[in-house]
């Protein structure tokens, strides 16, 4: 399985977003510590927004935030939105499904459980888990950089 570029994207905006709590970040700050374009940036911002993730505050002043508690954020969300529009496998696209053996084959049934399954663990995961006390992401993503006061290893 890989992941969208969107996907990617999207998490490494909220990653941002939720290592500078409150603060009202510019996209171009967020799509180079992203190693990301602008233009691509703004897509998946755009998305972010839409769902009510992200917000954003146009003109002098303005930026970008997290507009949920990161506690609230379930990466399993984020991914269903993002990965949605993608079929894990041909057969999984009512559009587009040459495969011939769909009418006997079994094994979408076991995709179709083990897709189930990476979903409910990414469920069980919110922003606040992947940002808070970790200490590299710190150092990587903070705009206005400060140790935090409890730092964790990446497990």
């Amino acid at each position: 399985m890989r992941l969208t570029t969107r996907t990617n994207l999207a998490l490494r905006v909220l990653m941002t977003c939720g290592i500078n709590s409150g603060a009202k970040l510019r996209t171009a700050d967020i799509a180079e510590r992203c190693n990301a374009s602008v233009h691509h940036l703004l897509q998946v911002v755009h998305t972010l927004q839409e769902h009510g993730f992200v917000d954003t505050l146009r003109g002098r002043g303005g930026g970008l935030r997290l507009a949920r508690d990161s506690g609230e954020i379930s990466i399993g969300e984020v991914f269903r939105i993002f990965e949605s529009g993608t079929p894990f496998a041909e057969c999984f696209s009512e559009e587009g499904n040459t495969c011939p053996l769909v009418s006997a084959c079994r094994l979408r049934n076991y995709l179709t459980r083990a897709l189930d399954a990476f979903y409910h663990e990414l469920d069980m995961i919110t922003l606040r888990d992947l940002v808070r006390g970790n200490c590299g992401l710190h150092e990587l993503l903070d705009m206005a950089p400060q140790a935090p006061a409890n730092c964790e290893t990446a497990s």
